[in-house]
């Protein structure tokens, strides 16, 4: 989560990161179309790509920047939010575990609801989730910790599979081309990151120097609610599907559960989260080891920076005149994830380098993302798409708490065990993938024929 911190600061990166980072998004976005067109694939670059998918492209993305605005908002100071309403840490630590114990439990049953009621119904409740949030901020100070925990934690679960959901089916149902997938996979992460970045300036610029203002983004995430939610009701069409519980759940176990390639992404993707939750929680506490203080706040957009650039390498990876297949990808990527967070975690680093390996991490994710976004499609019905990403969500969640509550609460797991830990579920996911290369050859070339 990003971070205010106090003035008196001893390391911030070099103004030049974030120019550096800047240009390099910019020099892959711009290099992206003739890379693209040596293979001669359609792309939002291609000037034969049909209107009504441009227009499509662009009012998911509009919503989907908006959704991320919100999440980015309530991130934003975090643990500095919760000190200003004279919140100590034992107590910080149990509204962690409020937020993964409700996710846990919801997950799996917010991912067949979207399934069963439509994702466009899920995601009203996500606007409304943030807007009861923001208002009970503003009446109340300081506001319910455990009811703000609870319904953030919703909403965030919400955001992590129905958006996408959506636009997977509404995209089949259209009958867009299913290779231009592609290009809305990585763009949604490289928006979302935008968009987290562009959340922490506005926040920062609302409050300024006056923290008597903590409450300020609360207002932003009441307007930006309202605004989605209207959006979402008259821009979004949806028809629900019809089947009754009895018959999803026949599905549910016929495809997802008795699949083995889906088990081997849906464990990928569970220990992607993990991992991704365990650097979210202690990155801060690794930067400011033995005292030292940095300015947190100029780091966390280096970190989404870094995660736009790594989306940026999905398309021409798997675009290009040498595309390579998926799942080989995700095998190095893993493993460049694993030995990216076990240099943190058993060694120590001074700040520059941390933020270095820190940034890595980040570019990896954002490659990781899209690609296990397109290997969802190839292999996971979109009818059961949100009931098989809840489930997926529901065992990370459960690692992150057991996490949480030994090591934050009771301390009795350090926090390099806690890296070590996501560094397992890391190489893990790497064992899944090259076990999916070897079993989904078939789906695999499928994917290349339509």
């Amino acid at each position: 989560m990003g971070v205010v911190v106090e003035s008196s600061v001893f390391w911030e990166p070099n103004p030049s990161t974030y120019i550096f980072i800047f240009v390099c998004c910019c020099f892959s976005i711009f290099l992206f179309p003739h890379v693209s067109n040596l293979n001669r694939t359609s792309t939002i670059f291609d000037h034969g790509t049909s209107h009504w998918f441009l227009r499509f492209q662009r009012n998911f993305l509009l919503h989907y920047s908006l959704a991320s605005v919100m999440e980015g908002l309530w991130s934003v100071f975090g643990e500095y939010e919760l000190a200003s309403y004279g919140i100590g840490r034992e107590n910080m630590v149990k509204s962690l575990c409020y937020g993964y114990t409700t996710a846990l439990f919801a997950a799996p049953f917010l991912g067949v609801l979207s399934d069963l009621i439509g994702h466009k119904k899920v995601s009203l409740i996500f606007c409304i989730l943030h807007f009861i949030v923001g208002v009970w901020k503003k009446i109340s100070e300081p506001p319910s910790m455990f009811m703000t925990s609870i319904c953030l934690s919703l909403a965030n679960t919400i955001f992590s599979f129905s958006f996408e959901t959506w636009m997977v089916t509404q995209h089949e149902k259209q009958g867009h081309r299913l290779d231009s997938l592609n290009d809305t996979y990585w763009l949604m992460t490289f928006f979302e990151s935008a968009c987290f970045i562009a959340s922490q300036m506005f926040a920062n610029w609302l409050i300024g120097n006056n923290t008597e203002k903590i409450t300020a983004p609360s207002s932003a995430v009441i307007f930006f609610a309202a605004i989605c939610f209207t959006f979402i009701t008259r821009g979004w069409t949806e028809n629900p599907g019809s089947a009754s519980l009895k018959e999803y759940s026949r599905s549910l176990y016929a495809y997802i559960l008795g699949d083995k390639r889906i088990w081997l992404l849906a464990w990928a993707q569970t220990c992607l989260h993990f991992s991704i939750g365990i650097f979210w929680i202690l990155w801060a506490p690794t930067v400011v080891a033995d005292g030292r203080e940095v300015h947190l706040g100029l780091i966390y957009p280096c970190f989404l920076g870094s995660r736009m650039l790594g989306s940026t390498a999905f398309p021409c990876l798997t675009s290009g005149p040498s595309s390579l297949r998926t799942e080989d990808c995700l095998v190095f990527a893993y493993i460049i994830l694993a030995l990216l967070l076990s240099i943190v975690a058993y060694d120590y680093q001074e700040v520059g380098v941390l933020v270095i390996l820190f940034c890595l991490f980040h570019a990896c994710v954002g490659f990781v993302l899209p690609s296990l976004a397109r290997l969802r499609t190839m292999y996971v019905p979109n009818e059961l798409r949100g009931g098989m990403m809840g489930f997926s969500l529901a065992p990370a969640n459960a690692a992150i708490l057991l996490s949480v509550v030994q090591g934050g609460y009771y301390r009795n797991v350090g926090n390099a065990a806690l890296m070590a830990f996501g560094v397992c579920g890391l190489l893990l996911a790497a064992g899944c993938m090259h076990a999916l290369k070897q079993w989904g050859k078939q789906p695999y070339n499928n994917w290349h024929k339509q």
